[in-house]
């Protein structure tokens, strides 16, 4: 084997919980490890490590990323009473993910994972459709109270120069729960530029949905700032490119999706494009074939894989079984970052082996070798699905043969 190729400057590495921690050593020792001399530094974003420092890891490894200009997360599990019971945590921290988008205010971009061989289950898709995620503020920065009996539940905006605003929220006849959100208008603004730039690079058209009939103040302002941007940053420049923009609310834009061709970039407020990028990415095949990134305004991004921690093949693993879990949308989580990386630091060979890396993965799904997931969609049928051990030693054959095509 020839020499490994070298960093400059490393990526922040965030690893994670359950299934996915496992394949992400597994992806470090069989693809990356034999072939690059690999730079990271490192934060350990497993849930019993969060509860440890009291979360203090993960705005840790957020500032790093900001730092370092590229980071790398595995999937992480976010607590809730049933977790807590059974990891024996000290306490409930919010989700990773979103104490990591607000420290960066950025876009998460996801793009489902095309091969041949697998086919959309919306017949109408005939190319990729690209959501694109404001990843700032909303339910996952909210504030929640259950209420146990009856009584007035109030907003209060206290400004800073004094005096108070009220408006009523509920008069509560009885227990309940209540729930506060907030975003804000410069996040609002960065995740429709964020927007408008990606779709200007890639030359896609600009969808955004939300639901301001019902929420005329909420998501009337996400519609009001998004359309502020095109009209005043952005119209001349996409006109001039051919993109194109268009605002709906949310429940049209569903209708319009499945039965639509897709190609087109989905602006989603923070929710939605969780719900919808799953929603596209199993359409598309599976939740393990999407890539994901968080791009923040500063510039530096953090790529990941855009599906859980695989919870009941963790148990199976527990047991000794060997499961077959899709370890792609690790693998592009790498990829994405090393080709980032060597982007920023002018090392081409290290792109090109991002590049071929991914061709690797490709190449081994089409000619037949892939995981339970894809097995059963694919056309033709493989013989047998393959294990995440055999997949990934799959993809390194393909890798080392030398056959795929090398470009700095």
């Amino acid at each position: 084997m020839a020499a490994k190729m070298g960093m400059k400057n490393p990526v922040v590495e965030l690893d994670g919980d359950e299934m996915t921690r496992v394949l992400w050593a597994l992806v470090k020792e069989r693809l990356l490890l034999p072939f690059v001399d690999l730079k990271t530094e490192y934060y350990d974003l497993g849930l019993l490590n969060r509860d440890a420092t009291g979360d203090a890891v993960t705005a840790e490894a957020a500032r790093a990323i900001a730092r370092v200009g590229v980071g790398v997360k595995c999937a992480t599990i976010t607590g809730n009473t049933a977790r807590k019971a059974e990891y024996n945590l000290k306490s409930l921290h919010p989700s990773p993910n979103a104490t990591i988008r607000a420290i960066l205010d950025g876009t998460v971009f996801r793009k489902p994972i095309t091969v041949a061989g697998i086919t959309p289950s919306v017949s109408t898709w005939k190319k990729p459709i690209v959501i694109g995620r404001h990843a700032y503020g909303d339910v996952y920065k909210n504030a929640e109270m259950a209420i146990p009996g009856p009584g007035r539940v109030e907003l209060v905006y206290t400004p800073r120069e004094g005096g108070e605003r009220r408006q009523l929220v509920a008069d509560m006849a009885g227990p309940g729960v209540v729930q506060g959100m907030h975003n804000l208008d410069e996040s609002i603004k960065n995740f429709a530029r964020s927007c408008f730039l990606y779709a200007l690079d890639e030359k896609l058209p600009v969808w955004f949905a939300a639901k301001d009939t019902i929420s005329k103040i909420y998501d009337g302002r996400f519609k009001e700032l998004f359309n502020q941007v095109y009209e005043t940053e952005f119209k001349e420049t996409c006109a001039a490119a051919g993109v194109s923009y268009f605002y709906t609310l949310i429940d049209d834009a569903v209708a319009r999706v499945v039965k639509g061709e897709g190609g087109f970039l989905w602006a989603c407020k923070n929710y939605d494009g969780d719900v919808m990028s799953d929603m596209v990415a199993s359409a598309s095949g599976s939740l393990a074939m999407m890539t994901s990134v968080l791009v923040s305004p500063s510039g530096a991004v953090e790529y990941e894989a855009a599906h859980g921690t695989v919870q009941q093949h963790y148990y199976r693993w527990q047991k000794g079984e060997r499961t077959s879990t899709n370890p792609a949308a690790l693998i592009f989580a790498w990829t994405g970052a090393l080709a980032k990386r060597a982007e920023l630091d002018d090392t081409p060979d290290l792109g090109a082996f991002a590049k071929n890396l991914e061709a690797a993965t490709l190449r081994t799904i089409e000619e037949g070798d892939m995981t339970g997931d894809l097995a059963r969609l694919a056309s033709p049928a493989p013989v047998r699905g393959l294990d995440s051990w055999e997949f990934t030693d799959a993809v390194a054959q393909r890798l080392l043969s030398g056959s795929l095509p090398v470009s700095g």
